[in-house]
């Protein structure tokens, strides 16, 4: 027999199985804040990978190590969006290939 005490639904009888998997809602809003602390992390150590690999290739360019024309084509090739290019001083309207 199932009762509603406000939001919840709290079910009566059945099972002990059942009754243990079923999760509250504030463990189901634990669960998704955990998730949620976990990805943001992802995507910053990500985003700090990439500066991090940028800034290494712009080091050995101006050290010469690197040759700034292999660069260049790289991100003519594989940019697409127009102010991103812009950031390089590539033409507007490249297509990706």
């Amino acid at each position: 027999m199932a009762q509603s005490t406000g939001q919840n639904l709290v079910l009566r009888g059945g099972s002990p199985e059942l009754r243990a998997s079923q999760k509250s809602a504030g463990e189901l809003r634990a669960e998704a804040r955990r998730k949620y602390r976990v990805s943001k992390l992802s995507r910053r150590e990500d985003t700090r990978r990439k500066i991090l690999v940028g800034a290494i290739v712009l080091a050995k360019m101006e050290r010469g190590e690197f040759e700034e024309e292999i660069l260049m084509n790289w991100m003519d090739k594989l940019l697409s969006r127009d102010d991103d290019r812009r950031l390089f001083a590539l033409s507007a309207g490249k297509e990706r290939r």
